[in-house]
């Protein structure tokens, strides 16, 4: 099994990194790790960094998750090609750029881009935002899914994630105690579907609404509440049509009850998504 430690970093393709770079300060509100390698590295907690955007296609979305020792991913390495992934082995240039020790890439059944990576870079400076977002950590994300029954067994059986519950057929996934690092959501093609971070309170996510809306910038999703993890939301547009969530007090599933946790169906219906009424204006979250 592919034991994943914890996710760790998105890799996006951008046609505008200038764009990217403003959005990701002005509005986004992480921090700078540095511009090396052709790319722009974003800090939003005490990793070296979460988010990294390049030029290049949109469309190429890479996921990053990290493994606890050199034996894991060599062993995540070996069970992939065993049950007929095709797995690249990072060269030394790429772990370089990706401030890790080494790295396996690979794709998921949908075709979505993974990273399995070992010994990444943390940053010894406390996070230091470009605006106060309150942000204080980058949480998970929402993956496409060509096919969620079939990619939900992938990431059960082949990795160590569990189902904390389904909304219609999109498992949302977990790694750890929190209710879910990894969500699954129906679509006509693959990538990642969107970024989340969380901040600190429900102040943090109102502000950010009207300082969002004051600017201009699309929201998508809420003000809301998750039914699933209890999480208040709101997803907004960012560039090259990626979407971001911010929420806050999303629930967790201890140890003592990871055994006995009996996942929960929602309905794949505006209700099943947000408990406060909002509707969402994103693909896979429209019935």
């Amino acid at each position: 099994m592919i034991n994943l430690h914890d996710i760790r970093y998105i890799r996006l393709g951008t046609a505008n990194l200038d764009d990217a770079r403003r959005y990701a300060t002005q509005i986004l509100g992480l921090q700078i790790a540095r511009e090396a390698n052709g790319a722009v590295y974003f800090r939003s907690d005490n990793r070296d960094h979460t988010l990294c955007y390049y030029e290049g296609d949109p469309r190429e979305t890479t996921t990053a998750f990290e493994v606890r020792t050199a034996q894991d991913l060599e062993d995540a390495a070996v069970l992939l090609e065993r049950h007929e992934f095709k797995v690249n082995h990072g060269s030394r240039a790429e772990a370089e750029v990706r401030y890790v020790d080494d790295l396996i890439r690979f794709q998921d059944p949908s075709g979505n881009t993974i990273e399995l990576v070992v010994r990444p870079q943390a940053c010894g400076p406390r996070y230091f935002p470009s605006r106060d977002a309150g942000i204080t950590g980058f949480s998970h994300i929402g993956l496409r899914t060509l096919n969620a029954r079939r990619d939900e067994h992938f990431w059960t059986q082949l990795a160590n994630a569990r189902v904390s519950d389904r909304i219609g057929d999109a498992p949302l996934l977990r790694i750890d105690e929190i209710h879910h690092k990894i969500a699954l959501f129906p679509s006509a093609h693959p990538g990642v579907q969107h970024i989340n971070h969380q901040v600190e309170s429900i102040d943090d996510l109102m502000r950010a609404y009207y300082f969002l809306r004051d600017r201009g910038i699309r929201i998508l999703f809420g003000p809301g509440r998750h039914p699933t993890s209890g999480a208040m939301f709101l997803y907004f547009e960012g560039p090259d049509g990626m979407t971001y969530e911010y929420s806050t007090g999303v629930s967790l599933i201890p140890p003592e009850d990871d055994a006995t946790h009996q996942p929960r169906q929602f309905p794949a219906v505006p209700e099943g998504f947000c408990v406060w009424g909002a509707r969402p204006d994103i693909p896979e979250f429209k019935s």
